[in-house]
């Protein structure tokens, strides 16, 4: 479907270059492509999407190898782009959420608010009348907060600049700001107290306030620290929990979704879209190099195979540290800005097992047996976590070196809502695990042995709630924070390209005064994750990126 060699148009010049074809950069080449460039996306690996890909790595099984739910894509790209029409079909999850209880209990919880207090109520009277305050709350944080995710943040202008730019930029920030005064009015003071003590807070301190039982807190603390290496003890974790009702899946909020086909379908899909409005995309098209010219201005790429590729933008949807640090030649950029780079924080503690089972997995605690699906199969599993001391356990051996001992694990069945992924009766898991230092002090994760022994690990607590699990896996794929760094390109192995901190945020994000997507060097933009708002497959740093390449070419 895609071009593989790029010397089939030798000696062409594009408007823009995209480097990567993640989702980020496929929706930043659908919206520069519309604004009439010419665009050309160059994939390094032979499957575009990134860390939302589909893989058929065992035979007959199509894992989403990264990433695993969609809830963050942005709305406007879905409408504007018209994915539907390209093949985006999102499977809704109800019940959203399970965790077995050791003790023979299990606490349900989804899109009915019925069976929220119903199963609340299981463990706590209080809790369930306070749950929907709760997620109302955050939900009044999210309207807050959502206008910024579309928004370029309000960056002070860089190097010289015309009047009209300075009148322009002087502007949008009044307007940026005026807007979020406005915004802000509208919660009220203590609604925004409240706002400030999540953004600042541990996440455990926000759920101590809220809750009384234990299951519910490590239930929703789960949230707060996916994909990081924090703890729920951890000031500023607290803000993650709106992840918990940021998204919508088909208007309805705080709705996760499988896709199918799996997480590649996004990718696919927005990659329709692209090439229906005029852009190509190359895989096989490792960049090794940006080039520039002696007043520090792109010129365009160089392939890992020599060819060079000409083009007036170069929008690299990799992570800063690969962009700045490794394809940008060094002295080209100034000294301060890549040191910044370099020194934020790209650490993981995450690692990503998609297995091939022979059947569903049967929770103790449910005391059923049955082959087809049941509640408890639909929606995130979390395993290993009772309570937010036993995840706060399981971060403290990452701490100190080695692999959690007892791990905190969402486990997803997609299969159970997605026929196209498995062979009939048989089905395709993901286990998201936390937490994995990158560099193990106990052993190596290059050797096997060790690898083994980890996964293993991970089967066996499995086990205690789901006796028989390991006995039905077929087969299995696993994605340590090196194989994240070296196979889908995520220095350190960070899923967001970087810590999703509070000081890594806005206008700091990537870094400060660069916040606006734009670089030190004069056409080279930054589309991907590391870029506002951050992580997630959300499509928001493309599209603010590409329509910021369309007003500078203007």
């Amino acid at each position: 479907m895609w071009r593989r060699s790029f010397s089939t148009l030798p000696g062409e010049k594009w408007d823009a270059v995209v480097i990567g074809g993640g989702h980020n950069g496929l929706t930043a080449a659908a919206y520069l492509a519309r604004g009439g460039l010419s665009v050309a996306v160059l994939e390094r690996r032979h499957v575009i999407g990134g860390a939302a890909v589909t893989e058929e790595i065992v035979p007959g099984f199509k894992f989403s190898r990264c990433s695993y739910l969609q809830s963050l894509l942005r709305p406007c790209i879905i409408r504007e782009l018209e994915l539907g029409r390209h093949g985006l079909k999102l499977l809704k999850r109800s019940p959203s959420s399970f965790t077995p209880c050791l003790d023979g209990r299990y606490l349900l919880l989804g899109p009915d608010h019925e069976l929220n207090h119903s199963e609340i109520s299981k463990f706590s009277k209080h809790d369930a009348d306070a749950y929907p305050r709760y997620e109302k709350q955050l939900e009044r944080f999210c309207g807050f907060m959502d206008p910024l995710l579309d928004a370029t943040p309000p960056e002070s202008l860089q190097g010289a600049s015309s009047l009209n730019d300075k009148l322009r930029n002087k502007m949008y920030k009044s307007a940026f700001w005026a807007r979020c005064l406005r915004q802000a009015a509208s919660l009220g003071q203590k609604d925004m107290v409240d706002f400030m003590d999540l953004l600042l807070a541990p996440a455990s301190k926000v759920l101590n306030n809220w809750f009384e039982s234990d299951v519910l807190k490590a239930t929703l603390a789960t949230d707060a620290v996916i994909g990081s290496t924090a703890s729920v003890h951890t000031p500023g974790s607290g803000y993650v929990l709106l992840h918990h009702v940021m998204g919508e899946t088909d208007g309805e909020k705080g709705i996760w979704s499988y896709v199918e086909g799996g997480m590649g379908s996004v990718s696919m899909a927005i990659a329709n879209a692209a090439k229906e409005a005029g852009a190509q995309i190359f895989t096989n098209a490792e960049v090794s190099e940006i080039l520039t010219d002696d007043s520090s201005i792109v010129t365009g790429v160089l392939l890992a195979d020599g060819t060079r590729v000409e083009s007036s933008a170069i929008l690299s949807n990799a992570t800063p540290y690969r962009t700045y640090v490794e394809l940008v030649p060094t002295n080209v950029l100034p000294e301060k800005f890549v040191d910044a780079i370099k020194n934020s924080d790209y650490s993981s503690a995450t690692t990503k097992i998609n297995l091939a089972v022979d059947k569903l997995p049967q929770f103790q605690c449910c005391n059923t047996n049955h082959s087809s699906p049941g509640p408890e199969h639909f929606g995130t599993i979390h395993i290993g976590a009772e309570s937010m001391d036993e995840v706060h356990s399981a971060c403290h051996d990452s701490e100190n070196g080695q692999p959690s001992r007892r791990p905190v694990i969402e486990m997803t069945i997609p299969s159970t809502l997605d026929n196209t992924i498995s062979p009939p009766g048989k089905h395709v898991i993901n286990l998201f695990i936390q937490y994995t230092p990158y560099k193990p002090s106990d052993g190596n994760w290059e050797d096997p042995t060790y690898r083994e022994a980890f996964a293993q690990r991970c089967f066996k607590l499995i086990d205690e709630y789901a006796p028989g699990f390991s006995s039905s896996i077929i087969s299995y794929d696993m994605l340590t924070p090196p194989d994240l760094e070296r196979q889908i390109g995520l220095t350190g192995g960070n899923i967001f390209h970087g810590a999703m901190g509070l000081d890594s945020l806005f206008l700091m994000r990537p870094v400060k005064e660069w916040s606006n997507y734009r670089s030190p060097l004069k056409g080279l933009y930054l589309c991907g994750s590391g870029a506002h708002p951050g992580g997630g497959v959300m499509g928001a740093p493309g599209r603010n990126a590409a329509h910021v390449v369309l007003q500078d070419l203007k």
